[in-house]
């Protein structure tokens, strides 16, 4: 009797943890194998002919379409490349010429997990931490919002040196998603 006690007193004392594993960018994104970085004039013309592909979602602005998938909450990515590649993807999908996104625009703009819960969520995420191995990065701004809300990162958190594990903290338990080096080099 003493012994069950003691296993439920240690599961109520015990965080609650969701594990999840990134899924690699959607089909039809262009091959790269460098990884998140800050924007380059090559990078740059890229991202613009991406954004000229039009369509309802294309992949190469997409790419983050289904990225740890869980029942709580939907992430979403936003990077120089994704910045670039969706300001012309827009345009063109309304019916306006490709527009000349800021390039220095393009050169401030950091790496900004989008964290949106879904109706009934019932573990809303205060923050978004990033572990590599014994080093946790932490965002260097964010903007919380009901459930969710925008964590930004520099570079550095980013690198594709090795795998990383995205934490998820909510009220209820933290979710974290594995991302293997393999995948994180996908991103754009």
């Amino acid at each position: 009797m003493k012994r069950c006690a003691l296993l439920v007193a240690l599961a109520v004392a015990a965080p609650a943890f969701a594990q999840l594993a990134a899924q690699p960018p959607r089909r039809g994104v262009p091959a790269w194998d460098k990884g998140i970085q800050p924007i380059s004039r090559e990078s740059y013309y890229n991202a613009m002919e991406c954004g000229k592909k039009g369509g309802d979602s294309p992949a190469c602005v997409f790419w983050d379409a289904g990225l740890c998938r869980n029942p709580e909450f939907v992430v979403s990515m936003y990077t120089p490349y994704k910045m670039v590649a969706y300001e012309v993807w827009h345009a063109v999908h309304v019916g306006q010429p490709p527009p000349t996104p800021s390039y220095p625009e393009a050169q401030r703009t950091r790496v900004t997990i989008g964290v949106t819960p879904v109706p009934a969520s019932k573990n809303p995420i205060s923050t978004v931490d990033i572990r590599r191995g014994d080093k946790v990065f932490r965002p260097t701004s964010q903007a919380p919002e009901t459930g969710g809300g925008r964590f930004t990162f520099d570079f550095d958190a980013w690198a594709p040196t090795g795998d990383m594990t995205l934490e998820f903290v909510g009220r209820a338990k933290t979710v974290t998603c594995r991302v293997p080096q393999a995948v994180l080099s996908q991103f754009r």
